[in-house]
């Protein structure tokens, strides 16, 4: 299976991405202000770092006070972005906490979890919870679907997604002309997303909309976002 196979990798050229990327969301529930998320990107030659770090805000903040860290690092290669490192930190409850190393020679990732270790298959063109996002800077408007594996640090998971259409929204950063994406899911009890990527800033997500099958959504707008 090949990463974004029917939507991205179009070209295969280096990513049109900038060196640095700085971004801020906030983060509604039902029309309240729940969390802030405060993002970076540093691509430095063939190597890159992403790190997002969310934080309670509003009425949530009162009654759960948390910070949540996550952190992708890895190479830049001809298909995108290629980790090597994924970690979840979390201020609240560490024991929570999330380590996993990508071993693309021997097809396995490497996992440390409450103080256990475990290997799971890792398949070609895997993508962690960050790296997922900037690989989307290479999608086009093209109908189908694609297929993603996305690790989220304990094991690996088949995601799907779809083009739905292009549309101009608007965000307390701005208006931008967007593709919308969504992930397919094929049972009640698998989340869903929506992504919406700025055709005019590298594809950027601007706004993402997470549905849990509890009924619970979080809609995450851009706030800022600077680049060079």
């Amino acid at each position: 299976m090949k990463l974004l196979a029917a939507l991205l990798l179009a070209s295969t050229g280096a990513l049109a991405i900038p060196n640095e990327i700085t971004a801020e969301y906030q983060v509604m529930n039902s029309g309240v202000k729940i969390g802030r998320v405060n993002e970076t990107f540093t691509r430095r030659g063939d190597d890159y770092f992403i790190q997002s770090v969310t934080r309670s805000e509003g009425p949530l903040k009162l009654i759960f006070d948390d910070q949540v860290t996550l952190e992708s690092s890895g190479k830049i290669v001809g298909t995108g972005l290629k980790p090597l490192r994924f970690e979840q930190k979390r201020a609240r409850d560490p024991r929570r906490d999330v380590d996993a190393t990508f071993d693309w020679e021997r097809a396995v990732m490497r996992s440390t979890f409450r103080g256990e270790s475990s290997e799971v298959p890792l398949p070609a063109d895997t993508q962690d919870r960050l790296s997922l996002m900037y690989q989307f800077m290479r999608a086009r408007a093209v109908e189908g679907a694609m297929k993603v594996p996305m690790a989220n640090g304990r094991k690996v998971e088949i995601y799907t997604y779809r083009l739905v259409r292009e549309e101009r929204i608007t965000t307390p950063a701005g208006e931008f002309d967007t593709m919308h994406f969504e992930r397919v899911t094929s049972t009640p009890n698998e989340s869903r997303a929506d992504v919406w990527l700025a055709k005019d800033r590298f594809n950027f997500p601007v706004r993402i909309v997470f549905d849990d099958p509890k009924g619970f959504r979080l809609d995450q707008m851009l706030v800022l976002l600077h680049t060079k």
